[in-house]
């Protein structure tokens, strides 16, 4: 196993956070992050599609004709898609009655597709399952987040911060927070890397 690769792929989610950093799905984000309960369910239910799209497209990476590679990548999404949809439904009513409508349009959901095309379809079924389960993880608490800080600056009676135009405004401040921090991360690490390569030499 390649160490470096691994790490990399587990913290997929973190460096290239799907909502933060590779600005991906902001149709989901913004509408279902008004509180964190919808925030917590559509995340969910998007990792579960996206750990399974992803084992599924990198078990049939080799059998799946090049011309043909995403329509049939949509057909393996829109297939877990609808069983999540029907699990929902049948056992989960009041969660479907807020979510639901958005639980079909996960298939076209551009984190989904993104990995399936960019990751999926080139790495083993293990590397892909990973990427799936580190970059749901990462859209977890990218939504969930913000869910949760627009559900309480809503509740203290700033509702505009609930409405779609509050959404972007938050997100935007999410993004430049997450981004800042995350530089001051990679620089503290590259100034580590390069002391211990001084000192080897």
């Amino acid at each position: 196993m390649d160490k470096k690769k691994f790490r990399e792929t587990a913290l997929g989610g973190l460096f290239n956070n799907p909502v933060f950093v590779l600005v991906l799905g902001m149709c989901p984000t913004i509408s279902k992050s008004t509180n964190i309960v919808d925030a917590f369910a559509l995340g969910t239910a998007t990792a579960f599609v996206l750990v399974f799209s992803n084992l599924f497209v990198s078990a049939l990476r080799k059998f799946i004709p090049d011309k043909v590679r995403l329509p049939a990548y949509i057909i393996i999404i829109a297939t877990f898609v609808t069983l999540v949809q029907m699990f929902i439904e049948s056992f989960l009513p009041d969660l479907n009655e807020s979510i639901g409508a958005f639980i079909s349009l996960i298939v076209v959901n551009c984190i989904i597709l993104a990995r399936a095309e960019s990751f999926a379809s080139k790495n083993s079924v293990g590397y892909a399952v990973l990427d799936g389960l580190s970059m749901g993880v990462g859209f977890i608490f990218s939504i969930c987040l913000l869910g949760g800080i627009r559900q309480l600056l809503g509740m203290a009676g700033m509702k505009v911060f609930v409405t779609t135009p509050g959404g972007f405004i938050v997100l935007g401040l999410m993004m430049a927070l997450f981004n800042y921090l995350l530089s001051i991360y990679k620089a503290h690490q590259a100034k580590k890397t390069a002391q211990i390569l001084k000192g080897v030499a």
